[in-house]
């Protein structure tokens, strides 16, 4: 970390080292291999989705895994396994759509408040600690009882939830950038305020928030499917991890392998994303600059 003392700006390691270290750390390879592993399926999906994942076959309901169906089919006669892959589409376009949203938002609050005038601080601090007082799941619950549920209602949700974290985050990095010596020699050589933003002040203050929002993705995934189990999320049929876990959950005595088959992805996508993020912190720390090959 940078303080008015240090000459130069830090450093995030250069892209192809950190896809190095990356690589090396067999927690972060592992991580990576599910989340590519999971991209992969929710952009192939329609194409390798065994059955129509909307047909209704009343005939076939409750069969147990087999050969024709691997994941069995639900109550209804639907293939489990070609909801499980487009339910997968469904749940990394949300978390990922709405984790990078607030984002990019959460990093111009921050960079606004911590560069910028102290009022307008004041006012965006007051602002992101108001918001970020309010139960997540309560706030969750009033905004999708005001607008109705639905997955745009859900995404303005995870947007409106995740913005302060990062925003703060973001905030704090620059408050402790904004006095360092090279910033200081920008301003002396008369250069805009744009340019110090976005030249010398994001490529320093990314590389936490690439970090965090890999490991805020699960947590989205998770939140997707609570909400979406007590049906205030995706809205059936459209196929979603959550209302699948709704559906094993109630024919769980006639097919306990529902419960197990909507499980599996929810833990893997933790996982994945977990791991990943881990590695990424230990891949972009410039600490463990010296230490590479």
């Amino acid at each position: 970390m940078s303080s008015a003392a240090d000459p130069l700006p830090r450093k995030t390691l250069p892209l192809p080292a950190s896809l190095r270290r990356l690589m090396a750390d067999r927690m972060g390879a592992a991580g990576a291999f599910i989340v590519l592993f999971l991209l992969a399926i929710a952009i192939i999906a329609p194409w390798i989705a065994p059955y129509d994942p909307l047909k209704i076959n009343v005939k076939a309901k409750l069969l147990a895994p087999s050969w024709e169906h691997w994941a069995g089919t639900d109550h209804l006669g639907r293939d489990t396994l070609s909801r499980l892959i487009l339910g997968t589409r469904n749940a990394l376009w949300i978390a990922l759509t709405a984790t990078g949203l607030a984002g990019v938002i959460g990093m111009i609050l921050g960079l606004i408040a911590g560069y910028g005038p102290r009022w307008i601080d004041g006012i965006l601090v007051l602002l992101l600690d108001s918001l970020s007082s309010l139960p997540m799941i309560m706030f969750a619950l009033a905004v999708i009882t005001v607008l109705g549920p639905g997955t745009q209602t859900l995404m303005l949700v995870i947007v409106l939830v995740s913005i302060p974290g990062y925003a703060r985050l973001i905030r704090a990095q620059v408050l402790t950038l904004k006095n360092a010596d090279f910033i200081q020699a920008e301003r002396v050589m008369g250069a805009s305020l744009p340019r110090i933003l976005l030249v010398h002040l994001l490529p320093n203050v990314v590389g936490p928030l690439v970090i965090v929002l890999s490991m805020d993705v699960p947590v989205v995934i998770m939140l997707e499917a609570g909400l979406s189990y007590l049906n205030l999320g995706v809205k059936p049929p459209e196929p979603s991890w959550g209302n699948m876990l709704y559906d094993g959950y109630t024919s769980l005595r006639q097919q306990p392998s529902l419960v197990i088959a909507a499980g599996i992805p929810l833990i893997l996508a933790t996982l994945g994303f977990t791991f990943l993020g881990e590695g990424l912190r230990d891949a972009l720390d410039p600490k463990l600059q010296k230490r590479l090959p």
